[in-house]
């Protein structure tokens, strides 16, 4: 059983989603697409989901989910009763529908450890104060023939250069990113 709280720590913890209330309804969005969508009472969620296959997904389970409101059928969009959910698929849904509104090479950075996609958010909203805490001492970051070791070095490298891609490849040591590779 799933609540919107569960929806909301996932949700937000995916990079450039934030939350907005719109017309006494509480959004998930990013930039101004909205890729989930609280009921008033917060029971129910609608979020983003490809239209060719949403049929589909209503008749696997109908006690779950169901159609938006004949005016909403013309957007990728389907219903869910939250209490019907569970965590894992309640985090499938989420993450998937943020991948809707996102550039591809941001898609596989909720399934690279922690806390990869929250040093790559931080990084992309020029919140350096944050990153700084998320990187190991001794972080070593290579991307192509640019390799640099410790701290400082990325940090600065990282300032003084637009925000980069995502990384291939990451390693976690003590809960902060050690190894950043591109």
């Amino acid at each position: 059983m799933s609540t919107a709280d569960d929806v909301r720590r996932v949700g937000l913890a995916l990079p450039r989603a934030y939350e907005r209330q719109v017309r006494g309804r509480w959004k998930l969005k990013v930039g101004q697409i909205v890729f989930v969508a609280f009921s008033t009472d917060e029971q129910d969620i609608g979020f983003g989901f490809p239209r060719a296959e949403r049929d589909g997904l209503v008749a696997s389970d109908p006690e779950t989910f169901f159609l938006p409101a004949a005016r909403d059928l013309r957007y990728q969009w389907v219903c869910a009763h939250l209490a019907r959910l569970d965590a894992d698929e309640l985090r499938e849904l989420v993450t998937d529908a943020w991948r809707m509104c996102v550039p591809a090479m941001l898609h596989e950075l909720p399934e690279m450890p922690e806390p990869t996609a929250a040093a790559w958010a931080a990084m992309d909203a020029g919140s350096w104060g944050e990153v700084r805490p998320l990187l190991h001492p001794h972080v070593q970051w290579s991307d192509g023939a640019l390799h640099l070791r410790g701290r400082n070095q990325v940090l600065e490298h990282l300032r003084s250069h637009p925000t980069p891609r995502p990384p291939r490849q990451v390693e976690v040591r003590h809960g902060q990113l050690y190894r950043w590779v591109r």
